[in-house]
């Protein structure tokens, strides 16, 4: 297996910081219920109709009239989202400079609302060195489904063994790797240098 020559990054906890709890600690004033409500109602898998392309409206009504004493609070996931966001990562906006200095490829595939996309592209300048980006609800697909790697490969017109792919989820990792990218999660920021000087792509 060659060495990778582009990198393929996950956007939502690898370059910028997201967290619903960041905003649903501010309604709350009970940590338990805070929990109760983002296991039981505003799950992540609710949250994923919209990363598949349905809209936050209609996902948000959906969700209302199954939990009408929490319509409030349902409402302030799309209403506040901005509130669940602390800028981009600067380990990795860093590492992303330091690639488009050596002229490494850059690329992004990310389950995101195609309403949500253009608001997290403004957080940092580093996004401004990708050149293409694959948003999920876009594309009707979701990660960790086959098919939307092989729509990154196809807009690329590259191998999977090109790609380093870096993503903070297990299920995401080990699909591609299962289709013959190279792979890094990224669970440690300051890991993240060290990882792409080991595949070639940066100098120590």
């Amino acid at each position: 297996m060659r060495a990778p020559r582009a990198v393929l990054w996950d956007v939502g906890n690898v370059i910028v910081d997201w967290s619903p709890r960041r905003l649903f600690t501010k309604i709350f004033q009970e940590p338990a219920a805070c929990d109760r409500f983002l296991s039981s109602v505003c799950t992540m898998d609710w949250h994923a109709e919209t990363d598949r392309g349905v809209s936050p409206e209609e996902n948000t009504v959906r969700l209302a009239a199954q939990h009408p004493e929490f319509e409030a609070e349902i409402r302030a996931w799309w209403d506040r989202w901005d509130e669940m966001f602390d800028g981009a990562i600067p380990e990795t906006e860093a590492v992303m400079e330091a690639l488009a200095e050596r002229g490494v490829p850059q690329f992004a595939l990310t389950n995101m609302s195609h309403r949500a996309w253009p608001g997290v592209r403004a957080m940092s300048p580093v996004f401004r060195h990708l050149r293409d980006s694959i948003v999920s609800a876009e594309e009707g697909l979701i990660k960790p489904d086959p098919a939307i790697y092989e729509v990154v490969l196809r807009r690329a017109g590259l191998e999977s063994q090109d790609f380093l792919f870096i993503d903070d989820s297990a299920p995401n990792i080990e699909a591609a790797r299962a289709m013959g990218f190279h792979v890094h999660r990224f669970e440690e920021p300051a890991r993240l240098w060290p990882a792409l000087t080991a595949f070639g792509l940066l100098a120590a």
